[in-house]
């Protein structure tokens, strides 16, 4: 199970994976099926489900389907009445009894196979506040990992400057990219992320394209919220990123890119850094 962009990638890169995907966000959900699926080729679309929903009530949760999915399976559906041994390409899931009268297909009735990987990328576990909430979610990652070595991974970020008030911005031949950060409440933990494009070509800004309100979490409360839930170990892997007060303006993705990430079992305080966390089943 992948956020939704990855999942496009896991499939290009092997012809035998396929993927999961699940977003609270429709419309990034229906993006993903229409721009990044159709290039993988037109097995793509039969070996990815994509789903919209709460990670916090994933069975809940309804598949999203393309129209080019939909037009496939007519067809199918017409070929299958002139020959009887045909067999619609959905089947499975029009066989499901539970699905609502509207034709949505709840995840909770769409039969799916262990996971063997589960990514949360993109600091998606800063959206959840609570800490209950956080081991409900790991919990639910739990659930659907196979249990012969499967394997959750996420990633954070962190350092002295995550704390404060800041604003950084990169260069692109095309475009330009801000990161704003507001001021930093040190009792909730909490601060509010925007990010901001200026299009040169367009001469157009895009002020809060993207805007966030996160928690930031520290390793040790992944760790133990990821124990709590029954994981059987949990590993660190991390690299220190370039000084803020030194980059403030970056030429495409910046100094240090190349810099290779290191499992830790201990790591000392910089201005910035970036983490995996991986969590495995026993």
């Amino acid at each position: 199970m992948f956020c939704v962009f990855d999942s496009t990638e896991w499939l290009r890169s092997d012809p035998r994976r396929t993927a999961v995907g699940l977003d609270l966000d429709v419309e990034a959900l229906d993006w993903c099926m229409e721009n990044n699926v159709n290039k993988i080729g037109a097995d793509g679309y039969s070996r990815i489900s994509l789903f919209h929903g709460n990670v916090l009530q994933p069975l809940e949760s309804k598949l999203v389907k393309s129209q080019l999915s939909d037009i496939i399976r007519n067809f199918t559906l017409e070929d299958s009445t002139a020959d009887s041994g045909t067999v619609p390409l959905d089947s499975n899931i029009k066989a499901c009894p539970n699905a609502s009268t509207d034709g949505e297909i709840i995840k909770r009735n769409f039969g799916l196979p262990a996971r063997d990987i589960v990514c949360a990328f993109n600091y998606s576990c800063c959206c959840l506040h609570k800490r209950g909430e956080l081991v409900l979610y790991f919990k639910h990652v739990l659930d659907v990992l196979s249990k012969k070595g499967g394997i959750f991974v996420m990633d954070l970020y962190g350092g002295t400057s995550s704390e404060c008030k800041l604003r950084l911005q990169r260069r692109f031949p095309n475009f330009t990219y801000y990161w704003e950060q507001a001021e930093f409440d040190i009792i909730q933990r909490k601060t509010r992320i925007s990010l901001h494009f200026h299009l040169q070509k367009q001469q157009r800004k895009l002020r809060h394209a993207f805007s966030y309100s996160w928690r930031l979490w520290s390793l040790p409360e992944i760790k133990d919220c990821l124990e709590e839930a029954g994981f059987h170990s949990v590993h660190f892997w991390i690299r220190q990123m370039p000084d803020t007060e030194e980059n403030r303006s970056t030429e495409g993705f910046g100094i240090g890119r190349d810099v290779k990430y290191e499992e830790v079992a201990s790591f000392q305080q910089q201005d910035a850094w970036n983490a995996y966390i991986v969590g495995v089943v026993k």
